[in-house]
């Protein structure tokens, strides 16, 4: 299996796999290279590098970066960053601040619809990664009151649910330009996923396949101009309506097409390698980050 895959998740975050585990099954796929994008973090490096060195494959280091549109979240990916960048690892370390104070909040808005759900068992599930809502999902079906995380997502925590909070964060524009100076490359991630201005509730970021319109054109034209490279146009969730519509607007804006499986492990049913973007792509990508 040829292609980077470059968009997956580990337990430094989300995922229920460890980078070494990814690192160990991208190798046995027979992918070129492997993104390693945790959200709002850069502390798996370390362990990434390790288990690939002497394997052949090649590491694309980057983040999940969290912004937010109106109430809406809007994920940025942003490879080769330098993970020392000051500005950089303050926001960082705000997203990841604010990550423990919103998931104390939507336990409480849990608590109060009825749904037995304790902070210390989301703490436990997330181990030492920041909080996430998939965390909470999880100790929600744990709690007997959903079958699956998804059906959690649906019910009460998609954006604008009724155990949704709204979090502090940065523009996705702020985002792209964090991002970019602290020498990386800014690509938006699955933009099939979001609901639009105006329609709280209709994206699916972390609750499944796209069920709304995604992001409006004039968002992604405004990042374009302040440096963004690409748009995540084929992931696994979205539509054929989705990945035509952001593959025409990347050809439009002048930006790179990528692919990203967004494995979370056992978290979510997306497979490892189950969308790859071509070597030349990447390279173009590299190209634009020295430009």
């Amino acid at each position: 299996m040829a292609g980077f895959d470059l968009h997956t998740h580990s337990t430094y975050s989300d995922g229920t796999t460890t980078p070494e585990q990814n690192v160990r099954d991208a190798v046995a796929l027979g992918l070129d290279g492997l993104g390693i994008t945790d959200h709002d973090t850069t502390e798996p490096y370390e362990a990434a590098r390790a288990a690939a060195d002497g394997t052949g494959l090649e590491l694309v280091l980057g983040t999940e970066f969290s912004a937010e549109l109106d109430g809406h979240s809007v994920h940025v990916l942003g490879y080769w960053i330098d993970p020392g960048h000051g500005p950089l690892v303050d926001e960082l370390d705000r997203l990841r601040n604010e990550r423990l104070h919103r998931a104390r909040a939507i336990v409480e808005k849990f608590n109060g619809l009825g749904v037995e759900v304790t902070f210390a068992r989301v703490q436990e599930l997330a181990g030492a990664a920041p909080i996430g809502r998939p965390h909470i999902a999880q100790a929600v079906v744990e709690a007997g009151a959903a079958p699956d995380t998804r059906t959690v997502f649906d019910t009460w925590l998609a954006d604008g649910g009724p155990a949704y909070v709204e979090k502090h964060a940065v523009t996705p524009e702020r985002a792209v330009e964090l991002l970019v100076a602290a020498g990386g490359v800014a690509v938006l991630a699955h933009p099939g996923l979001y609901g639009t201005r105006g329609e709280p509730g209709t994206g699916a970021v972390n609750g499944g396949r796209a069920s709304g319109p995604g992001l409006d054109a004039e968002v992604v034209e405004r990042m374009a101009a302040v440096g963004l490279a690409g748009i995540e146009a084929d992931h696994p969730d979205h539509t054929d309506e989705h990945r035509a519509r952001y593959r025409d607007l990347a050809g439009a804006l002048g930006l790179e097409r990528t692919a990203g499986s967004d494995y979370h492990g056992a978290g979510k049913d997306n497979q490892l390698g189950s969308a790859t973007t071509d070597r030349e792509v990447v390279e173009r990508l590299r190209a634009w980050r020295r430009a």
